[in-house]
């Protein structure tokens, strides 16, 4: 018996919005079963997890924060991913745009003016846009993969910033811990929400979703990303130029990784420190595709996976649980879609081999 995969029809609409709701669903399934099979209280445990953050309003503003940047790299990377161009190393271009945004606060000291925050934020998305460009670079010019060239230089970007805080930019005052300054109120977020920790960042979020979805659906540049992505042939009889759109792609999602990695230095952590890669690159690929790549779409799956995160926090302070765990909930997240995708596209079925029906019926 052989194992053959039939093409369904399209799927309807309300499946394709179905299913990442069913991944999600069969993602926390899956984790309790491996937990309880790890010896901890698998059930009470997912519970913590996807619930308690929802049933407890103090944790809400959390929520956003967590969300926010995992929109932003979201949202960027789902144009390159509908024109098949992978750009796998955002958490490296959020680093970047971390340290360049850095680079502008250290420069401007304790100087005070409206233009210091929109300076850190524009030498951010610069950060971000030069280090995805070296990807583009090498996949237009050389044919390099770019899923490759991004993802190694994500720890290129890791080496950059330990060099940085450990060296140069190590704050005099800081007792030798590897750490910037803190950076001052002119080179902060402003918080949105009295009284919690909801900073610029989060309705910042939201717009760029929207513009995403603007550049998507309204105008050319999106119609040639959707084109390249799903007729390649015909894109080029249109005139649309692969390699042009390569870097629109890589340039785009830079621009929003670097964009994100300013936003965090100047809102939550408020400085530059070795831990500040915390992987939402490589979360944000997953909410990009439970997202169906759709960037409004996305702020849903953003949250989500904020949800994730939050509640994980909480049950590593009440239940214990290792913080890698945390992990493996999110990635069968991606893989439960996978699998749910594969089974509403693909028809599987079990047939003879041609050769083996031969021969039987010769033989008769």
């Amino acid at each position: 018996m052989q194992l053959r995969l039939e093409p369904r029809t399209a799927p309807s609409r309300l499946l394709t919005i179905a299913t990442p709701v069913g991944a999600v669903l069969l993602a926390m399934l899956l984790s309790a079963l491996l937990f309880s099979a790890m010896g901890l209280p698998g059930f009470a445990l997912i519970r913590e997890i996807f619930l308690t953050p929802l049933l407890a309003p103090s944790r809400w503003p959390d929520l956003g924060v967590k969300a926010a940047p995992l929109v932003i790299i979201a949202a960027g990377l789902s144009l390159g991913f509908r024109a098949n161009v992978w750009n796998i190393g955002a958490e490296g271009q959020y680093i970047m745009g971390a340290v360049f945004g850095t680079g502008v606060a250290l420069a401007t000291g304790q100087m005070t003016g409206w233009w210091i925050l929109p300076a850190m934020i524009g030498a951010g998305i610069v950060g971000g846009m030069a280090w995805a460009a070296i990807p583009a670079l090498l996949r237009t010019r050389f044919n390099v993969s770019e899923i490759l060239a991004s993802l190694m230089l994500t720890y290129v970007a890791v080496q950059v910033l330990n060099y940085l805080v450990r060296g140069p930019w190590r704050d005099p005052a800081g007792f030798n811990f590897p750490q910037t300054p803190m950076f001052s109120e002119a080179q902060s977020l402003p918080i949105v929400v009295p009284g919690t920790l909801v900073h610029l960042g989060v309705p910042l979020a939201l717009l760029v979703a929207v513009f995403a979805s603007v550049i998507l659906q309204r105008m050319v540049a999106g119609f040639e990303i959707r084109t390249v992505g799903l007729a390649p042939a015909a894109a080029r009889h249109a005139g649309f130029n692969a390699d042009s759109t390569i870097w629109k792609c890589l340039l785009g999602g830079g621009a929003m990784a670097g964009l994100a990695g300013i936003l965090e230095a100047a809102g939550p952590f408020g400085q530059l420190t070795p831990q500040f890669p915390v992987n939402y690159g490589f979360t944000a690929i997953i909410v990009a595709f439970l997202g169906r790549l759709n960037p409004l779409a996305i702020v849903a799956a953003g949250l989500v996976m904020a949800v994730s995160y939050v509640g994980g926090e909480i049950a590593q302070t009440s239940m214990a649980l290792p913080h890698p765990a945390i992990g493996i909930v999110q990635a069968l997240m991606l893989f439960c879609l996978l699998a749910l995708d594969m089974l509403v596209r693909y028809r599987v079925r079990f047939v003879r081999p041609a050769a083996a029906l031969g021969g039987a019926g010769s033989g008769a």
